[in-house]
């Protein structure tokens, strides 16, 4: 996937390009469709499926105390929608000059006499520009003077049972509740959390048995304060583990962390950069009488999430 962050850098329009224009939050189910519609539009024109969004997300700038935690950062957003298998990747770095740019000039500018546009596909409720006057109607308007063609992609149910579409509103409130298997239906793949390994209070192996990897949290995005049985991703490795999310009550001291063991593993994990795959929620967090009520727990734990991941070897 050919990535660019800068548009000065775009000599030449490309070949027939079809374009998807967003944030793309989460790229979830509803997004990746729009990628292979855009994907199976250029191949039937023999042309190039373009992604385009931008960076940082356009809340942040426009209303910084209302954005929202973001699901995806920009690295990881940028991976899941390479393995889309999309041609080009833009990413505009977004700030109040270019959200000054209007509708019109961000079509004639930038999608026509930049890019090349030969067809956009947009969800239904985009919209774009200044005071956010672009949106389907407006491309739709201009079309036929500047030669591309507006395809509006369907939205995505979230399941067969509801007719809610997928959001990324809906991912961040089912997140945050814990439903981290209702989310893996809306995303089509695990949530993940990433982080460093960072040295911890030195009581998970020391005082229980049972050492942990600390994580130092790069996402913004964090699920509801439990236990979970997860899949962790590091050095190229994939290992089967528990993590416990939350301010761990039992040692009273009220600071929150991220804390993951991981099953059958023996080394050291510090500043190791690692991914979690949160695959089902086991319980909420408690405050045990002391250690060994605690430690009996774990291990309960321990079996559960295993029992779990038998049948998740993802």
């Amino acid at each position: 996937m050919n990535v660019i962050t800068d548009l000065s850098t775009i000599e030449q329009p490309f070949t027939r390009p079809v374009v998807t224009i967003g944030n793309f939050d989460g790229v979830h189910k509803g997004h990746q469709a729009i990628f292979h519609q855009v994907i199976e539009k250029a191949e039937s024109i023999k042309g190039t499926s373009v992604a385009m969004t931008f960076e940082p997300h356009p809340m942040r700038v426009l209303k910084k105390k209302k954005s929202p935690p973001l699901i995806t950062l920009y690295e990881q957003k940028k991976e899941l929608i390479a393995k889309t298998g999309i041609d080009v990747f833009i990413c505009i770095p977004f700030d109040k000059d270019f959200a000054a740019i209007t509708a019109r000039r961000f079509i004639e500018d930038i999608l026509v006499k930049t890019i090349g546009l030969s067809a956009i596909v947009i969800g239904n409720d985009y919209s774009f520009g200044k005071d956010r006057k672009g949106n389907v109607a407006f491309l739709r308007q201009h079309a036929d003077r500047f030669g591309y063609e507006v395809i509006v992609a369907d939205w995505i149910p979230g399941s067969l049972k509801t007719a809610d579409r997928i959001s990324s509103t809906r991912i961040r409130e089912t997140v945050m509740a814990g439903k981290v298997d209702e989310v893996a239906q809306l995303l089509g793949r695990y949530y993940q959390i990433r982080g460093k390994v960072v040295s911890g209070r030195n009581r998970g192996g020391r005082l229980l048995g049972f050492p942990t990897a600390n994580i130092n949290l790069i996402d913004e995005l964090c699920p509801k304060a439990g236990v979970y049985a997860v899949t962790v991703e590091c050095q190229d490795k994939k290992y089967q583990g528990v993590a416990n999310i939350g301010y761990s009550p039992t040692f009273d001291d009220h600071i929150f962390t991220v804390e993951v063991h991981l099953l059958d593993f023996s080394g050291d994990l510090y500043d190791q950069d690692i991914r979690v795959n949160f695959i089902q929620r086991i319980r909420n967090e408690k405050k045990f009488g002391g250690l060994d009520e605690l430690s009996a727990q774990i291990t309960k734990d321990i079996q559960t999430a295993r029992d779990i991941l038998s049948g998740n070897p993802s």
